[in-house]
């Protein structure tokens, strides 16, 4: 099995329970060898995310998870006079990308035989964790902003769900969560465990295949806490180490809302106290994180594939999705939401510099947003 271990203190992950955080210095777990890609364990037979189930770190007889997510399709465009593929995330079963970490999540809960957890969101991964949580019969309560939107609002809801509105940020939202979390409830946080990386990696694998197993030359893509941009980087990293290849990994382009925009404000050249990085309200909820728990590593992972951070204006986010909608994702209910629009301001300043295939990630369902 692969080692997941706390990375400041080095102790390993406890073989009972699910803690959120290591309980002896508080720091986050993560697994400590690269994910193990191996072509030759990839079950063709399973549906979407479970033919790579080898590289999810559960024990073999840990019964898979599943509502259908992954295997969305990546579909080809010409935008700004180059062609490039767009990642149609907001098609796996809640909604969005979520699902594919929400999947492997709920089978480490499953697998540890836990019945009740809490998670905090500002939509998108309340709504994919109540979806698998009802899935395998774990009650689920999730806290979200007052301010999140009502179609994902009532969607956590119809899952069966409770819901927490808690008033103030986002912020405030985690350290509600948080404080039931440190009363004994078990904490199946998308933030804070590492098990979702693994799960988001499955989409590089996809991408890798899609074109023809041959890496992209360049992603862009939302980011918030960052979980989907270091996932990613992982799986691809997973791919060329499996290939034996001596190709780089792509380069990174994540995107924020300037109303919120942590990673941005710490990328090279920029601000180095995220202290001073403002909350502020944005139609991009789902990016709306002021302090990004996996920071230095997804930043790390940005210098390293030789990219950047981008921030989009408030007012470039909703004309960015109707251009969206001009090249045909906008077909009811399955059009892109704000937070994934946030590409397009991103991809109109740095797509004549990018080394191709450029691949843009569109993360979640306008539907879920009014």
């Amino acid at each position: 099995m692969m080692e997941i271990s706390c990375s400041n203190c080095g102790r390993t992950y406890p073989p009972d329970g699910l803690p959120y955080r290591c309980p002896t210095c508080g720091g986050l777990y993560d697994f400590n060898t690269p994910l193990p890609f191996d072509p030759a364990q990839v079950d063709w037979s399973q549906p979407g995310i479970w033919r790579y189930r080898h590289t999810f770190g559960l024990s073999p007889d840990s019964d898979p998870v599943s509502l259908g997510e992954g295997s969305t399709p990546l579909l080809w465009a010409e935008v700004f006079g180059r062609k490039v593929a767009f990642k149609c995330e907001f098609l796996n079963p809640s909604g969005s990308f979520k699902d594919r970490g929400s999947a492997v999540i709920t089978a480490w809960l499953q697998s540890r035989g836990i019945n009740e957890a809490v998670e905090d969101s500002s939509g998108n991964a309340g709504a994919s964790f109540a979806a698998y949580a009802a899935r395998v019969g774990i009650k689920a309560r999730v806290f979200v902003p007052e301010s999140a939107s009502g179609p994902k609002r009532r969607q956590i809801e119809a899952y069966g769900a409770e819901l927490v509105p808690v008033p103030g940020s986002r912020t405030d939202v985690s350290e509600a969560a948080r404080a039931v979390a440190d009363g004994g409830t078990v904490y199946a946080s998308h933030a804070y465990l590492p098990f979702n990386l693994p799960g988001y990696a499955t989409a590089a694998y996809e991408i890798f295949e899609q074109l023809g197993n041959k890496m992209p030359g360049s992603v862009i893509l939302p980011a918030g806490q960052g979980g989907l941009l270091l996932g990613l980087v992982r799986g691809f990293d997973a791919m060329r180490i499996a290939n034996n290849s001596s190709n780089s990994n792509p380069r990174i382009i994540g995107v924020q809302a300037r109303a919120c925009a942590p990673l941005w404000a710490m990328f090279p050249a920029g601000s180095t106290e995220a202290g001073l990085v403002a909350e502020n309200r944005t139609l991009a909820e789902g990016v709306r994180v002021r302090y990004p728990l996996r920071g230095d590593a997804v930043l790390q992972a940005v210098v390293a594939s030789h990219g950047s951070m981008c921030v989009a204006d408030e007012n470039e986010i909703l004309p960015g999705r109707d251009a969206l909608a001009r090249i045909g994702f906008y077909v009811e209910p399955t059009y892109v939401e704000p937070t994934s629009a946030i590409v397009w301001s991103a991809l109109a300043h740095t797509i004549q510099d990018l080394p191709g295939p450029v691949v843009i990630i569109l993360t979640g369902s306008g539907y879920k947003y009014e």
